[in-house]
C-alpha cells in the first residue's frame, strides 16, 4: 500500500488510518450524492452508467487494486506496461503524478495476498446480501399484484438501483476493506 496520493499536485499523506478511512468515506459519500443526483436527472435511464464509468475512475486514481494508480498495489502482482507516450489528458489536467513502479514493487508477498484474500471474503459476503435482497425484489416483481399504488417507485426501478449499488460495491469494496483495516503506516 502506498503512503501517500499525489492530487492536484499536492501530497497528500495516507500513512495514518484515519486518513485513509476519511477517504474512503468521501468516496462513498460521493457515491451516494452521484447516485441521488443521477436519480433526481433522469431516474438513471441515461446516467446509471456513468455511475459506472464514475467507479472506475475512482478505482484508477484513488483506490487501486485492480487498476494501477491507487494506493493499493495490483491485486494481479503484474507490473504495468512501460509506456513512452505522454500522461493521459485527465492525469495532466487534475496533476495527477504516477511514478512508474520497478516489477519488484508490483509483486505482492504472502502478508499482501493474505490481506488481499481476506477483502475479498468479507467485499463478498455483503455482495451476497445484496444480490439476495436484487433477487426478493425481482421476484416481487414477478408475483406482485398491481396494487403497488402506495410504493413511489416502480419494482424496475428499486431493482436497477440495487443492481447499480452493487455494481459500484463490488468495484471498489475489497479496496475499501484494505484502506479501511491497515493499521497505521511507519513513516521511513
Amino acid at each position: 500500500m502506498r503512503a501517500e496520493l499525489v492530487l492536484m499536485g499536492k501530497r497528500v499523506d495516507m500513512a495514518a488510518r484515519i486518513h485513509r478511512r476519511v477517504l474512503v468515506v468521501l468516496i462513498y459519500a460521493c457515491f451516494a450524492v452521484l447516485m441521488t443526483t443521477f436519480w433526481l436527472l433522469d431516474r438513471w435511464r441515461t446516467s446509471g452508467v456513468y455511475m459506472i464509468f464514475a467507479t472506475f475512475l475512482v478505482n484508477r486514481f484513488f483506490l487501486g487494486g485492480y487498476n494501477f494508480g491507487g494506493l493499493i498495489k495490483p491485486f494481479n502482482g503484474k507490473a504495468p506496461r512501460r509506456s513512452d507516450a505522454p500522461p493521459p489528458f485527465l492525469m495532466l489536467a487534475l496533476r495527477i503524478y504516477k511514478v512508474q513502479p520497478q516489477e519488484r514493487e508490483c509483486r505482492n508477498d504472502e502478508r499482501e495476498l493474505e490481506q488481499r484474500d481476506r477483502a475479498h471474503y468479507h467485499a463478498y459476503q455483503i455482495l451476497t446480501i445484496a444480490i439476495a435482497a436484487m433477487w426478493l425484489i425481482a421476484d416481487w416483481q414477478m408475483k406482485a399484484p398491481r396494487l403497488l399504488g402506495w410504493i413511489p417507485v416502480s419494482p424496475s426501478v428499486l431493482l436497477y438501483g440495487f443492481v447499480l449499488s452493487a455494481a459500484v460495491a463490488a468495484i471498489t469494496l475489497p479496496q475499501a476493506i484494505l484502506l479501511w483495516t491497515e493499521p497505521d503506516m511507519e513513516v521511513e
